[in-house]
């Protein structure tokens, strides 16, 4: 499969980014992508830097314009896409991952399994806990787990995405150039690694307020390898992925297979 991930950088103005995201999405589809996936709330500035503002004008619901003409591009560029917004599901404000197939058809939602609060993550002040957990997805490449951005710092993440069949895990993010992304590097590396897993994370770039956002958005193969490192411009990254490497991973190194949960706490 051919996979797209828009590193963009966002402004204060909801509909200037999702001016960028359809072209971002029409940028994929004439090169030919499958799949395209976008940062960690795309449509917004990162406001969870500040405490306990008033963000709901960035608050949308499934049935909202930006949504609907998302699904209206998928199914016009044939393409499967994940955008990543703030989303109200029931009353509750998520940071919500959704999966569109190439038909516009609104496949599944991902919410944030664990919130943070620290320093310019004051996620918890935004966020409500995700009420059903990891999810994997069927699509015609293969099966697409969804781990959002702070989740992959728990290594249950990425193992309940495998152990459910995920071949390929994608990381909507926010990472900063103050943050050590080396570590962030090989965090991402070392699961896919452990997990017989592709896993392609796809970050912001520009500098809001404080937080200066790295780029730098990653494709790892299931050997743990670095197939793709971009840099820290804008721009849409598009890269050939083969899916059936994680099966071959997995008959080569069993590490799932292996495991004794009986014994761990």
């Amino acid at each position: 499969m051919k996979i797209a991930m828009a590193q963009m950088s966002m402004t204060k103005s909801i509909d200037k980014n999702f001016e960028k995201t359809s072209d971002f999405m029409k940028e994929a589809h004439k090169k030919h992508a499958d799949f395209i996936f976008f940062p960690e709330i795309q449509l917004s500035p990162f406001f969870p830097q500040y405490e306990k503002v008033d963000v709901s004008d960035y608050l949308i619901d499934i049935n909202s314009y930006y949504i609907k003409k998302m699904q209206g591009y998928c199914k016009e560029y044939k393409i499967y896409a994940s955008p990543n917004v703030y989303l109200n599901i029931e009353n509750r404000p998520y940071d919500a991952s959704l999966i569109i197939n190439s038909y516009g058809e609104l496949k599944g939602i991902s919410t944030m399994v664990h919130i943070a609060q620290c320093k310019q993550f004051y996620e918890q002040d935004y966020y409500t806990q995700s009420q059903d957990g990891f999810n994997v997805y069927d699509t015609s490449f293969g099966k697409i787990g969804v781990v959002i951005c702070f989740d992959r710092h728990l290594p249950e993440s990425i193992r309940t995405c495998a152990l459910k069949g995920a071949e390929l895990i994608i990381v909507p993010t926010a990472n900063l150039k103050a943050e050590p992304l080396e570590m962030f590097e090989w965090e991402i590396r070392v699961q896919a690694m452990q997990n017989n897993v592709w896993i392609a994370m796809c970050n912001r770039v520009g500098i809001e307020g404080e937080m200066e956002f790295a780029g730098e958005s990653l494709i790892v193969d299931p050997n743990g390898d670095v197939v793709y490192k971009g840099n820290d411009k804008e721009g849409l990254i598009v890269h050939e992925i083969d899916l059936s490497a994680s099966k071959v991973a997995r008959a080569n190194r069993p590490y799932l297979d292996l495991r004794r949960p009986d014994l761990y706490l």
